[in-house]
């Protein structure tokens, strides 16, 4: 009965691994290649030629919960380079320590963004992060702000074709902001002044002045608009796509396929924000937090264009003749750095969520259902790495305090398992005693159990604290962008990819990826680190005393050699982390045996596995 506990326990753990294997790789590698098929299929649509027209931009009633539809090119009108969208309109440049791009006086959109500590790969040359881009590019994402007329009015509104002029001259900086003007020629005057810190922060203040004599009602509004199903990772323990934090509605995700389904949703809210967000960039719209929104996320079909949209409308301002209204924005557009975002835990980083007293923006970053393992494990692993500068010695110190902190749970656990090993002598005998009575062998068996004061299945408790540290690792490795071209030692240089070696290629010997093959390809990538891993489980396998039953025995010969594959495919940091960890337990287990008495076998063991078979 034990044996086949054993062996119970031992098939469900693997089991476990198995299906989040399955869940947290396999289906989302298959989601991702479904989603770039999907891209391809939306690239080739806005590339063919439509007969129909755009749809203008159109004003909602009052009390409706959208502003304008951003506009869409013309149909049949190619897509141009990002670079020459932006020479086509006039424009003010965008210059800060963290952010590139122009504000285009066409529209006075803010439709041109880089993001310069962030490089496409690796290599510190190569092109910025680019997270807006201009209408008539091939992929365009905006934000917009303005104001919409009450129901019935015929006033002439600044719209996306309305040019814009610049008060002075310069360049848009965290010292020196720029405004912007507008007359519509019917007596209403527009001023924008768009001001933005050093880092990801626009504060925006529209003033509406009335030279005519009779007042004005309009509407305050915000957007972001994004044109193109983007492509997204495809795993389920990320968000990609409309977000926000509304109010009593609460937090609200609505991924790109869910918001296709929807087509639209509305909101009422006090104390919310919006936007839309990738898997380490974002764009929000963050209102003044006592402001009554009518907020929105939007999907519609325009000139087989999908196009994406989160937005608000503020209750309306009457302009009395001779007088002036003011409506303040704010838009958060960079990367999801928890130190600029904020972390809602003790001792976490305040951010933005903090300092604008923003509600829950510290979800903008997907720390998941096990946020409290998750937050933790990061405000460590970011605390060691301003220590060492290395995310990679991060990891190692993190596992050593993981280590420590369950140390005595473990050290039970160990204690028992040494137990088990010194018991083994007289849990033979009691075979040879009942060969044909497995009741009274395992009575027997049980009393001796109970005798020792040994727990059989505690033997399975060093694997099962890793599970959930494990996978708060992983989180963190894959959500958070300081992990993002965090290199460690040799050839890692991405700790949150792959191992890019791989013992198919015999290490880059051989010019051929064998991923590319179908079907099984997926399964042929086994970097250096992931041999190491599987090398460091099998010395801890075998630390143990040989099961006597053959099924599980088989099981513990071939489960390094599963986990290697396995865990091939994740994060080189992942990776790392279950190898030195291995490397922590096979120490500690073998001081503790030691400590109780019982022989550490491992390199007996380890001979006895490369041992000539004995003729029978």
């Amino acid at each position: 009965m034990t044996d086949n506990r054993n062996t119970i326990i031992a098939v469900i753990l693997s089991g476990l691994v198995l299906i989040a294997w399955q869940y947290f790789y396999n289906v989302p590698q298959m989601e991702k290649q479904r989603a770039q098929q999907h891209a391809q299929a939306e690239l080739q649509k806005q590339q063919t030629p439509q007969t129909q027209q755009a749809t203008p931009s159109t004003a909602p009633q009052p009390g409706s919960a959208s502003p304008p539809s951003a506009t869409q090119p013309a149909s049949g009108a190619p897509a141009v380079s990002r670079e020459a969208a932006v020479e086509a309109s006039p424009r003010v440049k965008i210059d800060t320590p963290t952010l590139s791009g122009s504000i285009s006086l066409k529209g006075a959109r803010i439709d041109d963004l880089s993001l310069e500590k962030f490089r496409d790969t690796v290599d510190p040359k190569s092109p910025p992060i680019v997270l807006f881009s201009p209408s008539q590019t091939a992929a365009p994402y905006y934000a917009e702000f303005g104001w919409v007329p009450a129901s019935g009015t015929t006033l002439r509104m600044p719209d996306a074709s309305t040019v814009w002029q610049q008060e002075g001259s310069g360049t848009l900086t965290p010292t020196s902001p720029v405004t912007l003007k507008y007359d519509n020629g019917e007596g209403l005057t527009f001023r924008r002044t768009i001001a933005v810190d050093d880092r990801y922060l626009f504060t925006i203040k529209d003033e509406v002045t009335n030279a005519g004599s009779a007042p004005v009602t309009l509407y305050p509004f915000a957007l972001i608009s994004r044109h193109g199903t983007p492509q997204v990772s495809g795993y389920y323990i990320l968000h990609e796509g409309l977000i926000g934090y509304l109010g009593d509605h609460g937090l609200q995700e609505y991924g790109y396929k869910k918001i296709d389904d929807a087509k639209r949703v509305n909101f009422t809210a006090t104390d919310g924000w919006l936007g839309i967000t990738d898997k380490y960039w974002a764009s929000a719209l963050l209102p003044d937090t006592s402001a009554k929104l009518q907020a929105s996320f939007s999907s519609d079909l325009v000139n087989n264009i999908r196009r994406y949209q989160t937005d608000y409308l503020l209750e309306p301002q009457t302009v009395a003749a001779g007088g002036t209204v003011t409506a303040n924005a704010r838009l958060f557009a960079g990367a999801k750095e928890a130190g600029v975002v904020g972390i809602n835990f003790p001792l976490g980083p305040g951010g933005y969520n903090r300092q604008l007293g923003l509600n829950h923006f510290d979800l903008l970053i997907d720390w998941g259902w096990f946020y409290f393992i998750t937050k933790p494990m990061f405000l460590a692993l970011d605390w060691f790495y301003r220590l060492f500068g290395n995310f990679g010695v991060s990891i190692l110190l993190v596992t050593v305090i993981v280590k420590l902190l369950f140390f005595p749970l473990a050290n039970k656990s160990y204690a028992s398992m040494a137990k088990m090993k010194s018991i083994q002598p007289q849990l033979a005998a009691l075979k040879e005693r009942y060969p044909d009575d497995r009741v009274k062998q395992q009575q027997e068996m049980m009393e001796i159990y109970k005798k020792e004061k040994i727990n059989p299945i505690a033997g399975c408790l060093p694997i099962a604290l890793q599970i959930p540290v494990f996978f708060s690792l992983y989180k963190v490795l894959f959500v958070t962008i300081e992990m993002r071209h965090a290199p460690f030692f040799g050839w890692i240089k991405d700790l949150s990819a792959p191992d890019p070696t791989n013992l198919f290629t015999l290490f880059g010997l051989i010019p051929f990826d064998p991923t590319t093959i179908p079907v099984f390809g997926h399964y042929l990538w086994l970097g250096i680190w992931p041999i190491i891993m599987g090398i460091t489980m099998w010395f801890q396998m075998k630390l143990n005393p040989t099961p006597p039953d053959p099924t599980q025995k088989m099981i513990f010969d071939w489960m390094p050699l599963i986990f290697t594959f396995m865990l091939a495919g994740f994060p080189a940091g992942l990776v790392i982390y279950w190898a030195w960890n291995n490397l922590l337990s096979v120490a500690q287990q073998s001081y503790i045996m030691h400590r109780n008495g019982v022989k550490v076998e491992l390199f007996d063991n380890l001979k006895a596995t490369f041992a000539p078979k004995k003729a029978t």
